[in-house]
């Protein structure tokens, strides 16, 4: 089975720890001949598994920012879509990601995956994710498919307490 990538974008740079959405759910894309839409619940079954997902950049495998074994990236779904946060590694594709995202200069995130059995329907021209194979997750210089997404780039715990007020006023700013 072949796998597919699916790209998103609005970046925005604050330091240098990556999060947002990597997909987001219920939301139509035109991809090529066809409609596509991510149901809730998507990728489930692939971030249940345990399986070892890569964060790439631009979906080079020689160009690791980091991976789910080891808590660099760290991948969930809620309401929204798939969120995710990456600490970026100080290697020249780390760098030179912070410095691409600090000036606005990011296409975006994308995705790579197959679909699980019984994973899709098709109506027509119209595809329907319901269970899909996560493999990588990408953050790419180039243009998304995905228009809904977002990445921020930050330095600080978003966790610590005199964080929270300042980011949630940075995420209104930033988010469509």
């Amino acid at each position: 089975m072949e796998m597919e990538q699916r790209f998103a974008h609005e970046v925005r740079a604050t330091g240098r720890s990556l999060s947002g959405y990597v997909a987001r759910f219920d939301n139509e894309t035109r991809i090529g001949g066809f409609t596509e839409v991510i149901r809730r619940g998507a990728f489930g079954a692939s971030l249940a598994s345990g399986a070892d997902i890569l964060a790439l950049a631009d979906h080079d495998p020689s160009k690791v920012l980091g991976r789910t074994r080891s808590g660099t990236l760290e991948l969930r779904e809620d309401a929204e879509g798939l969120a995710f946060t990456l600490s970026l590694p100080d290697t020249q594709a780390g760098r030179d990601l912070v410095a691409l995202a600090q000036r606005g200069d990011l296409g975006g995130c994308s995705f790579g995956f197959t679909v699980e059995a019984d994973g899709e329907s098709w109506n027509g021209d119209r595809r329907e994710l319901r269970s899909v194979q996560l493999h990588e997750v990408s953050i790419v210089q180039s243009w998304p498919a995905y228009a809904n997404t977002t990445v921020n780039l930050r330095n600080r715990n978003a966790d610590a307490p005199e964080l929270q007020l300042a980011l949630m006023r940075y995420w209104l700013e930033t988010a469509r």
